[in-house]
């Protein structure tokens, strides 16, 4: 039986997180993508401005999130899944700042990662192909990365999650790193196997997808049973919107952008038993607070319609 989750980002703040997880559990969520990417977030890297939350002591930041932990717990809240702040690497970044993001915010995510008791963690590949001329170029410094974290996913037992990311060129939407499945399912099998343990999986993103043209149901079955996490959100085909699933049409005759279809069927195909997670923070500013509760619920339903979808068997969506 597949669960349920959504972001923490918009609804569990730092003053009062068991109202949020509260609400959560009221609105029909059984898990959480726990949005450490909130602490220091891409606009700021990409600035190369830096805040001072990750120069806590990993006691003061354990303390700092004890009450989210506490929170969860008691709302019957599971926080399966959580995101290092991104990029890891700022291409034409100053040293000093990717220095930091390497040897300070990745080990104290991890560090958070396993003090809050979650099992996932998801990094961004470094996007370098343009910089470096090659994706395979590109892919070895990502490798250099992973195989930093390496030892202590093995250690804190924290399965770390590539994801399919896009990239920008010449106003372009380009295929990012990750893209291409039967690489990724190559190289995740040749890490596990170097470090004896299952510590590298893979987190498909739909929007990503859709945003260059990813055959999804091909691109899972690819996957197979290294897909440990999901991004679900959706968009126009055009940019990287997170919104509602469904929301957005190709033609007036109502066709939607994404395929959703495609995107069960290969859910269905691998036997996928985890968690419908989606990724879907912005679409709760652009509501009324007041509608807050209803926007989850709604989310929450389309969550437990793709479930009954993968339970019952795709015959149509």
């Amino acid at each position: 039986m597949v669960s349920i989750g959504v972001q923490t980002k918009n609804v569990v703040n730092d003053t009062d997180p068991a109202a949020g997880f509260a609400m959560l559990g009221r609105t029909g969520f059984d898990c959480v993508d726990f949005s450490l990417n909130d602490y220091l977030t891409n606009t700021s890297l990409y600035k190369q401005e830096v805040n001072d939350f990750f120069n806590q002591s990993d006691g003061e930041l354990e303390r700092y999130f004890a009450p989210h932990k506490k929170a969860a717990r008691e709302a019957g809240i599971r926080i399966h899944q959580m995101h290092m702040p991104y990029p890891t690497y700022v291409p034409n970044g100053s040293r000093e700042l990717n220095d930091y993001l390497w040897n300070v915010v990745a080990p104290k995510s991890m560090r958070i990662c396993a003090g809050i008791g979650c099992p996932y963690i998801v990094i961004h590949g470094w996007k370098l192909s343009h910089h470096l001329g090659s994706e395979e170029a590109e892919w070895q410094q990502t490798e250099k990365f992973l195989c930093f974290l390496a030892p202590m996913a093995k250690e804190m037992g924290i399965t770390v999650c590539i994801e399919n990311l896009y990239a920008g060129t010449g106003g372009h939407i380009v295929e990012g790193p990750c893209c291409d499945a039967r690489k990724a399912a190559e190289r995740m099998d040749r890490l596990n196997d170097r470090y004896g343990a299952e510590i590298f999986g893979f987190c498909f993103d739909t929007g990503h997808a859709n945003l260059v043209g990813i055959e999804m149901e091909d691109f899972i079955r690819t996957l197979g049973d290294r897909l440990k996490v999901l991004h679900i959100h959706d968009n126009d085909g055009v940019g990287d919107l997170h919104q509602i699933p469904f929301t957005f049409t190709k033609t007036r005759e109502n066709k939607v952008s994404t395929d959703w279809e495609g995107f069960l069927r290969g859910l269905k195909a691998i036997r996928f038993d985890r968690v419908l997670s989606f990724e879907t923070a912005p679409v709760l500013t652009a509501f009324p607070e007041e509608m807050k509760e209803e926007v989850l619920a709604f989310i929450a339903k389309i969550g437990h319609y793709f479930q009954e979808k993968l339970n019952a068997g795709i015959e149509s969506v």
